[in-house]
């Protein structure tokens, strides 16, 4: 019988945290021989991202995962070997309890989020024992170190990647499919998965006012804001809509799977949340991050350490042109002159963003290091 493992989400970073835990358990499944129960208090939004799941229902099973709204009171059900509350959510208490209960108390891990900073060193796998039940709960975190978690990586990932972009018709194959015409010539093909800012009405500005024909791809309801700016009312009747030089089609919000390959073949890709962050880097295309601005800019800390670690090794230039259009999107200013550097700089951080995902692919994954740790405490 495959051991029981209980994965709490709640939803805060619309698809972040969702889809990171959507990928952990559809892994510990289909690599682990792991029978995962997700315990979700949004499944509207799972939805999103694996369409085969109905909202209505409150209990499913989808590739080996079981899919549980997350309701008060929660069913009176066993724990499993393994709890995971993801990004601090907290068990609620009457679970916590039964776990205390079990003879064997199930590991209990927290889950955090993922940071380039160094302090998370030092805390990765530091225990917290409950005040008053006997139990213990570890914080683990991932991360880019070796000393840290590690990021979540299917087995084949890296080979997958690697058959698709060698593969042209596979690639025209998906391009039909999301009803995206063939690249003109000299076309650059960027995906946009942001937040709703004002820096994104400034790239597309940029862009189309730029030397270079780019083709944006949008899923349906991203950047809405931005899009009725630069082409009024007329965007939303359009699936190709073009202003100068920039043309943006409208795509389907899209399936982890799919969007994954969407990220493979675009030439550059903006992505905001955990999920997508850490997908854009295994495609080894360059990438800006839209990250999600927090009100005593904690945010700007987790940035820099990041660009510090990324840009090591890379030319001083396109270094430079990094963190240029990561902070004037931060800042909502400036993003057309750091747009002109990125794309000057384009051929180097292409380069340099392959060998960056060769180097974190050589690192134990985000999973393997879960069940390895849990399988000593």
């Amino acid at each position: 019988m495959s051991p029981r493992w209980d994965i709490f989400c709640k939803v805060v970073d619309n698809y972040g945290d969702a889809g990171v835990c959507w990928r952990l358990a559809r892994q510990l499944a289909a690599e682990h021989g792991i029978a995962p129960r997700l315990w979700i208090d949004h499944i509207e939004t799972l939805v999103r991202l694996a369409p085969q799941l109905d909202p209505a229902i409150a209990q499913q099973s989808l590739a080996g995962v079981e899919v549980h709204r997350w309701e008060h009171p929660l069913p009176d059900v066993a724990p499993g070997a393994v709890v995971l509350e993801t990004f601090g959510c907290d068990v609620p208490p009457e679970f916590a309890e039964r776990m205390a209960r079990a003879e064997r108390p199930p590991a209990w891990i927290n889950l955090e989020h993922l940071s380039a900073e160094a302090w998370i060193d030092d805390c990765h796998l530091l225990p917290s024992p409950h005040p008053r039940l006997q139990v213990t709960r570890w914080f683990f975190y991932p991360g880019f170190s070796e000393r840290s978690g590690g990021l979540l990586r299917e087995r084949d990932l890296i080979a997958a990647r690697d058959r698709f972009l060698a593969d042209a018709a596979a690639q025209d194959a998906l391009w039909a499919e999301l009803g995206v015409p063939p690249r003109a010539e000299g076309e650059l093909r960027v995906s946009l998965f942001c937040y709703d800012t004002p820096a994104a009405s400034a790239l597309l500005e940029a862009i189309a006012a730029g030397p270079r024909t780019v083709r944006v791809l949008v899923p349906e309801g991203v950047a809405s804001s931005a899009l009725k700016a630069l082409f009024g009312a007329r965007w939303k009747k359009q699936k190709h809509i073009n202003k100068h030089n920039v043309m943006v089609t409208t795509v389907p919000f899209l399936p982890q799977q799919q969007f994954d390959r969407v990220l493979w073949a675009c030439d550059l890709n903006v992505v905001r949340g955990e999920d997508s962050f850490v997908r854009a880097q295994w495609a080894g295309r360059p990438f800006v991050w839209a990250i999600y601005p927090q009100s005593d800019a904690a945010h700007r800390k987790k940035m820099s350490a990041f660009l510090t670690r990324y840009t090591e090794g890379l030319d001083a230039l396109a270094a430079r042109a990094v963190a240029a259009v990561h902070l004037a999107w931060d800042a909502g200013a400036g993003v057309g002159p750091a747009w002109d550097g990125l794309l000057a700089a384009l051929p180097e951080i292409t380069a340099h963003t392959r060998r960056w995902a060769g180097k974190l692919a050589k690192s134990t994954d985000l999973t393997s290091n879960i069940i390895e740790f849990a399988s000593r405490v």
